[in-house]
Protein backbone atom coordinates (compact mmCIF):
# COMPACT_ATOMS: atom_id res chain seq x y z
CA UNK A 1 0.00 0.00 0.00
CA UNK A 2 1.40 3.33 -1.01
CA UNK A 3 4.67 1.59 -2.45
CA UNK A 4 7.57 3.71 -2.37
CA UNK A 5 5.81 6.30 -1.24
CA UNK A 6 4.95 5.52 2.08
CA UNK A 7 6.46 7.44 4.61
CA UNK A 8 7.99 6.60 7.98
CA UNK A 9 5.28 6.68 11.44
CA UNK A 10 8.18 9.02 12.74
CA UNK A 11 6.97 12.09 10.54
CA UNK A 12 3.22 12.76 11.35
CA UNK A 13 2.31 11.34 14.87
CA UNK A 14 -1.52 11.24 15.34
CA UNK A 15 -2.66 12.14 19.14
CA UNK A 16 -6.50 11.83 19.04
CA UNK A 17 -7.81 13.49 16.01
CA UNK A 18 -4.64 15.91 15.87
CA UNK A 19 -1.61 16.11 13.84
CA UNK A 20 1.38 16.08 16.53
CA UNK A 21 4.08 17.37 13.48
CA UNK A 22 6.25 19.84 15.00
CA UNK A 23 7.37 22.77 12.59
CA UNK A 24 10.54 20.69 11.88
CA UNK A 25 8.61 17.42 10.93
CA UNK A 26 6.74 19.63 8.03
CA UNK A 27 10.07 20.98 6.86
CA UNK A 28 11.74 17.45 6.90
CA UNK A 29 8.65 15.59 4.84
CA UNK A 30 8.92 18.58 2.29
CA UNK A 31 12.35 18.16 1.74
CA UNK A 32 12.59 15.52 -0.72
CA UNK A 33 9.07 15.64 -2.77
CA UNK A 34 8.36 17.31 -5.82
CA UNK A 35 5.09 18.93 -5.04
CA UNK A 36 3.75 20.06 -1.67
CA UNK A 37 0.33 18.32 -0.69
CA UNK A 38 -1.90 19.40 2.76
CA UNK A 39 -4.80 16.87 3.50
CA UNK A 40 -7.68 18.29 4.99
CA UNK A 41 -10.39 15.99 6.70
CA UNK A 42 -13.41 17.83 6.89
CA UNK A 43 -16.32 15.77 8.76
CA UNK A 44 -19.70 17.00 10.62
CA UNK A 45 -21.26 17.14 14.06
CA UNK A 46 -24.66 15.02 13.25
CA UNK A 47 -26.77 12.70 14.53
CA UNK A 48 -26.00 9.35 13.36
CA UNK A 49 -28.27 7.05 15.46
CA UNK A 50 -28.51 6.76 19.29
CA UNK A 51 -25.77 3.87 19.14
CA UNK A 52 -22.77 6.24 17.05
CA UNK A 53 -21.37 9.74 17.96
CA UNK A 54 -22.38 12.81 16.85
CA UNK A 55 -18.75 12.99 15.43
CA UNK A 56 -18.70 9.92 13.60
CA UNK A 57 -18.16 11.84 10.28
CA UNK A 58 -15.43 13.55 11.53
CA UNK A 59 -13.75 10.34 13.04
CA UNK A 60 -14.06 8.69 9.47
CA UNK A 61 -12.87 11.37 7.79
CA UNK A 62 -9.78 11.51 10.07
CA UNK A 63 -9.58 7.80 9.74
CA UNK A 64 -9.43 8.00 5.72
CA UNK A 65 -6.68 11.23 6.23
CA UNK A 66 -4.90 8.78 8.78
CA UNK A 67 -4.27 5.82 6.01
CA UNK A 68 -3.66 8.27 3.29
CA UNK A 69 -0.96 10.20 5.39
CA UNK A 70 0.43 6.94 6.23
CA UNK A 71 0.90 5.64 3.07
CA UNK A 72 2.25 8.66 1.06
CA UNK A 73 4.15 11.80 2.01
CA UNK A 74 1.68 14.50 2.94
CA UNK A 75 0.61 16.86 5.59
CA UNK A 76 -1.88 15.99 7.31
CA UNK A 77 -3.75 18.83 8.66
CA UNK A 78 -6.81 18.84 12.14
CA UNK A 79 -10.09 17.88 10.48
CA UNK A 80 -12.90 20.86 10.26
CA UNK A 81 -15.06 19.15 12.76
CA UNK A 82 -18.59 21.14 11.61
CA UNK A 83 -19.89 21.65 8.52
CA UNK A 84 -23.51 21.52 6.39
CA UNK A 85 -25.59 19.11 8.58
CA UNK A 86 -28.79 21.03 7.81
CA UNK A 87 -31.19 17.96 7.20
CA UNK A 88 -30.04 16.29 10.35
CA UNK A 89 -31.56 19.34 12.36
CA UNK A 90 -34.62 17.66 13.35
CA UNK A 91 -32.10 15.35 15.65
CA UNK A 92 -30.84 17.42 19.35
CA UNK A 93 -27.10 17.88 19.32
CA UNK A 94 -26.71 18.41 15.52
CA UNK A 95 -24.48 21.84 14.92
CA UNK A 96 -24.36 22.89 11.23
CA UNK A 97 -22.80 25.95 9.20
CA UNK A 98 -23.67 27.30 6.53
CA UNK A 99 -22.50 26.13 2.92
CA UNK A 100 -20.73 30.06 2.16
CA UNK A 101 -19.07 29.84 5.52
CA UNK A 102 -17.71 26.54 4.70
CA UNK A 103 -16.39 27.26 1.36
CA UNK A 104 -14.85 30.57 3.20
CA UNK A 105 -13.16 28.12 5.58
CA UNK A 106 -11.28 25.86 3.36
CA UNK A 107 -10.40 28.50 0.60
CA UNK A 108 -8.62 30.81 3.87
CA UNK A 109 -7.13 27.56 4.90
CA UNK A 110 -6.02 26.82 0.95
CA UNK A 111 -4.82 30.42 0.90
CA UNK A 112 -2.77 29.90 3.84
CA UNK A 113 -1.08 26.83 2.88
CA UNK A 114 -0.25 28.64 -0.39
CA UNK A 115 1.43 31.51 1.36
CA UNK A 116 3.43 29.07 3.27
CA UNK A 117 4.64 26.61 0.21
CA UNK A 118 2.08 24.21 0.29
CA UNK A 119 0.22 24.20 -3.13
CA UNK A 120 -1.90 21.56 -2.99
CA UNK A 121 -5.18 21.08 -1.13
CA UNK A 122 -6.87 17.11 -0.99
CA UNK A 123 -10.19 17.56 1.26
CA UNK A 124 -11.19 14.11 2.82
CA UNK A 125 -14.75 14.66 2.68
CA UNK A 126 -17.00 12.20 5.67
CA UNK A 127 -20.31 14.29 5.08
CA UNK A 128 -22.42 13.24 2.44
CA UNK A 129 -24.19 16.56 2.68
CA UNK A 130 -21.10 18.81 2.44
CA UNK A 131 -22.03 18.98 -1.67
CA UNK A 132 -20.51 22.68 -1.61
CA UNK A 133 -16.86 21.19 -1.18
CA UNK A 134 -17.23 19.76 -5.12
CA UNK A 135 -18.08 23.41 -5.84
CA UNK A 136 -14.84 24.29 -4.13
CA UNK A 137 -12.40 22.15 -6.04
CA UNK A 138 -13.71 22.98 -9.11
CA UNK A 139 -13.60 26.40 -8.99
CA UNK A 140 -10.14 26.36 -7.37
CA UNK A 141 -9.52 23.71 -10.42
CA UNK A 142 -10.88 26.22 -13.34
CA UNK A 143 -8.35 28.98 -11.51
CA UNK A 144 -5.07 26.30 -12.48
CA UNK A 145 -4.57 25.56 -8.59
CA UNK A 146 -4.35 21.89 -7.55
CA UNK A 147 -7.04 20.88 -5.66
CA UNK A 148 -8.95 17.59 -4.73
CA UNK A 149 -11.79 15.84 -3.48
CA UNK A 150 -11.24 12.51 -2.06
CA UNK A 151 -12.77 9.91 -1.75
CA UNK A 152 -15.26 9.74 -5.32
CA UNK A 153 -18.15 7.92 -5.04
CA UNK A 154 -15.78 5.23 -7.31
CA UNK A 155 -12.80 5.05 -4.84
CA UNK A 156 -16.00 4.20 -2.13
CA UNK A 157 -17.59 1.27 -4.80
CA UNK A 158 -14.13 -0.17 -4.93
CA UNK A 159 -13.55 0.20 -1.37
CA UNK A 160 -17.40 -1.80 -0.59
CA UNK A 161 -16.31 -4.37 -3.42
CA UNK A 162 -13.00 -5.02 -1.34
CA UNK A 163 -14.32 -4.94 1.82
CA UNK A 164 -17.01 -7.43 1.37
CA UNK A 165 -19.84 -4.67 2.20
CA UNK A 166 -23.11 -6.50 1.38
CA UNK A 167 -24.88 -2.80 1.62
CA UNK A 168 -24.95 -0.99 -1.34
CA UNK A 169 -23.99 2.78 -1.28
CA UNK A 170 -27.26 3.72 -2.43
CA UNK A 171 -28.87 2.35 1.00
CA UNK A 172 -26.09 2.39 2.71
CA UNK A 173 -26.59 5.91 3.15
CA UNK A 174 -26.18 6.76 6.76
CA UNK A 175 -24.80 5.06 10.34
CA UNK A 176 -24.89 2.02 8.42
CA UNK A 177 -22.66 -0.64 7.32
CA UNK A 178 -19.14 1.25 6.29
CA UNK A 179 -19.60 4.04 9.04
CA UNK A 180 -20.29 1.20 11.73
CA UNK A 181 -17.44 -0.89 10.02
CA UNK A 182 -14.64 1.78 10.22
CA UNK A 183 -15.55 2.55 13.95
CA UNK A 184 -15.60 -0.79 15.01
CA UNK A 185 -11.74 -0.91 13.36
CA UNK A 186 -10.39 2.52 14.36
CA UNK A 187 -12.28 3.35 18.06
CA UNK A 188 -14.77 0.55 18.95
CA UNK A 189 -14.59 2.44 22.72
CA UNK A 190 -17.16 5.20 20.97
CA UNK A 191 -20.21 2.51 19.90
CA UNK A 192 -23.30 2.48 22.33
CA UNK A 193 -24.82 -1.03 22.04
CA UNK A 194 -27.65 -1.41 19.46
CA UNK A 195 -26.38 -1.40 16.11
CA UNK A 196 -26.33 -4.51 15.81
CA UNK A 197 -30.40 -3.94 15.74
CA UNK A 198 -30.73 -0.54 14.31
CA UNK A 199 -31.36 -1.42 10.49
CA UNK A 200 -33.70 0.48 8.58
CA UNK A 201 -33.91 0.86 4.70
CA UNK A 202 -35.17 3.99 2.55
CA UNK A 203 -34.04 3.75 -0.70
CA UNK A 204 -36.31 6.48 -2.48
CA UNK A 205 -35.03 9.56 -0.93
CA UNK A 206 -36.25 12.02 -3.68
CA UNK A 207 -37.27 14.98 -1.28
CA UNK A 208 -33.97 14.74 1.18
CA UNK A 209 -33.29 18.35 0.43
CA UNK A 210 -37.03 19.72 0.89
CA UNK A 211 -38.04 17.30 3.97
CA UNK A 212 -34.56 16.51 6.24
CA UNK A 213 -34.08 13.31 7.34
CA UNK A 214 -36.69 13.09 9.48
CA UNK A 215 -39.50 12.10 6.82
CA UNK A 216 -37.77 9.13 5.92
CA UNK A 217 -35.77 7.63 9.37
CA UNK A 218 -37.15 7.98 12.93
CA UNK A 219 -33.81 6.85 14.64
CA UNK A 220 -32.00 8.69 12.31
CA UNK A 221 -30.34 5.55 10.57
CA UNK A 222 -30.68 4.64 7.44
CA UNK A 223 -28.67 1.52 6.21
CA UNK A 224 -27.68 -1.75 7.68
CA UNK A 225 -25.06 -0.80 10.76
CA UNK A 226 -25.63 -4.88 11.57
CA UNK A 227 -23.71 -5.72 9.14
CA UNK A 228 -21.10 -3.76 10.46
CA UNK A 229 -17.47 -5.26 11.31
CA UNK A 230 -13.68 -4.49 12.21
CA UNK A 231 -12.32 -6.14 9.54
CA UNK A 232 -14.79 -4.37 7.08
CA UNK A 233 -13.40 -1.55 8.44
CA UNK A 234 -9.73 -2.17 7.99
CA UNK A 235 -10.12 -3.59 4.78
CA UNK A 236 -12.23 -0.30 3.72
CA UNK A 237 -9.23 2.17 4.63
CA UNK A 238 -6.92 -0.04 2.73
CA UNK A 239 -8.63 0.26 -0.30
CA UNK A 240 -9.00 3.30 -0.11
CA UNK A 241 -5.32 4.30 0.82
CA UNK A 242 -4.72 2.44 -2.44
CA UNK A 243 -7.34 4.28 -4.80
CA UNK A 244 -5.23 7.83 -3.46
CA UNK A 245 -2.52 6.56 -5.56
CA UNK A 246 -3.89 7.80 -8.89
CA UNK A 247 -5.01 10.79 -6.65
CA UNK A 248 -1.44 11.39 -5.63
CA UNK A 249 0.43 10.73 -9.05
CA UNK A 250 -2.53 13.39 -10.97
CA UNK A 251 -1.23 16.20 -8.27
CA UNK A 252 2.29 15.88 -8.44
CA UNK A 253 2.51 15.51 -12.18
CA UNK A 254 3.56 18.46 -14.06
CA UNK A 255 1.10 17.51 -16.58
Amino acid sequence: MGGSHERSAAYGPVHGLLPADTTEDVRTRGADVSRQIAVLPVGSHEQHGPFLPLATDTLVACAIARAVAGSYPVHLLPPVTISCSHEHAAWPGTVSISSVTLHAVVRDIADSLCRSGVDTLVLVNGHGGNYVLGNVVQEASARGERMALFPAPEDWEAAREHAGVVTSLLTDMHAGEIETSILLHTAPEVLRPGFETADHVSDDRRHLLTTGMSAYTDSGVIGRPSLGTAEKGRELLASLADSFGAYFSLLTSDG
